[in-house]
C-alpha cells in the first residue's frame, strides 16, 4: 500500500465552535441526533462532547446574520466514531429517527454520512477503514467518492443500538469552504506546516502524521468568496492542538498556560484558528 508520510508535528482538532441564533435548539439536535453530551452551560455559550470531552462550543446571538451558504466557512465537522459497528448503529438510528441525510458515501479510507444542523452547518459522521488498507503514493493518498454500501455495514451493527457518541468518538476533521485554493494551500500548508494528502478538483487536503485529512478546504460552493463579514452564524473559531513545537514564525500568546503555549490567527478569510502546543520536559 505505500509508505505512510511522515510529519513535522503532531496535530488533533481539539473543538469547534459555531455561533448560533438558536441555542436551545441546535444544543438538542447535537445532543440527540449526533449523540453529544451536554458537557456545561455558560449563559449563552453550551459546551457539547463525548466521555467528557469538550468537541462543540454553541454561542448564541440571536442577532446574527445567517450565513449564506455561497460564502467562506464551515463546510462540515466531521466526526468520527472508534469503529465501523459505531457507524452501522448511527445509521440504525438516523434511520429511526427518518433524519434528512444529504450523502453517503465510500471515500477509499473511509466510510461517512452527511447532513446539516438545523442552521445548516454541515456534519459529517464517519469511521474510518483500517490505515493498513489505505493507499499512499509519493506521500499523497487516495481518497475517492463512491456509494456508500449501506447494507453492508449495516451487518456490522450486530443488533446493537445507538445509545450516543461512544467512548472514543472525536472530531476526525473539519472541511472548510475557501475562496480561491492556492490562498488556502499558502496557509494551511507552508504557514500552518500541514501536509498536503490529496487534491481534488476544487479542493485540497491537508493532515499531519500520517493521518488522511485533519483540515480540507473547497471551493465548490464558494468560488472567490471574500472576507467573512461578522457577526454571522457559522464558524466561530477552530481549536487546534499540535504536540511539538508551533510552526516557525507563529509568535505564541502570553495566556499564562503551563502546560503549553497558544497562538490564535485567522485564516485568509478571517476564520479564527487557535493553535495549542503542549509543553514536553
Amino acid at each position: 500500500m505505500g509508505e505512510l508520510p511522515t510529519s513535522s508535528h503532531g496535530f488533533a482538532i481539539e473543538q469547534v465552535v459555531l455561533t448560533v441564533n438558536d441555542l436551545e435548539k441546535v444544543t438538542t439536535f447535537y445532543q440527540a441526533v449526533i449523540g453529544l453530551e451536554r458537557l456545561g452551560q455558560d449563559g449563552e455559550i453550551v459546551r457539547l462532547g463525548a466521555d467528557v470531552t469538550p468537541l462543540i462550543e454553541l454561542r448564541q446571538d440571536r442577532h446574527a446574520r445567517q450565513r449564506s451558504s455561497r460564502e467562506a466557512g464551515l463546510f462540515h465537522t466531521a466526526f468520527l466514531l472508534p469503529s465501523r459497528s459505531a457507524l452501522a448503529c448511527w445509521i440504525d438510528h438516523a434511520t429511526e429517527r427518518k433524519l434528512p441525510l444529504v450523502g453517503a458515501s465510500d471515500h477509499d479510507v473511509s466510510e461517512a454520512v452527511y447532513l446539516s444542523d438545523p442552521e445548516g452547518n454541515g456534519v459529517e459522521i464517519y469511521a474510518d477503514r483500517p490505515p493498513s488498507s489505505w493507499y499512499w503514493r509519493d506521500g499523497t493518498i487516495r481518497m475517492g467518492t463512491k456509494p456508500l454500501d449501506i447494507p453492508a455495514l449495516l451487518e456490522q451493527s450486530r443488533g446493537a443500538r445507538w445509545d450516543g457518541a461512544p467512548t472514543g468518538t472525536q472530531i476526525g476533521h473539519v472541511h472548510l469552504q475557501v475562496g480561491t485554493i492556492e490562498v488556502a494551500e499558502e496557509f494551511y500548508a507552508r504557514k500552518l506546516g500541514l501536509d498536503v494528502t490529496c487534491r481534488y478538483p476544487g479542493g485540497t487536503f491537508y493532515a499531519a502524521d500520517g493521518y488522511h485529512h485533519h483540515i480540507a478546504t473547497n471551493i465548490w460552493n464558494s468560488r472567490g468568496a471574500g472576507q467573512r463579514r461578522f457577526p454571522s452564524t457559522g464558524l466561530a473559531e477552530i481549536a487546534l492542538s499540535v504536540s511539538r513545537p508551533l510552526p516557525e514564525g507563529l509568535v505564541p500568546a502570553a495566556d499564562g498556560n503551563s502546560s503549553g503555549t497558544t497562538v490564535t490567527l485567522e485564516d485568509p478569510w478571517g476564520t479564527p484558528i487557535r493553535l495549542h502546543s503542549q509543553r514536553f520536559l
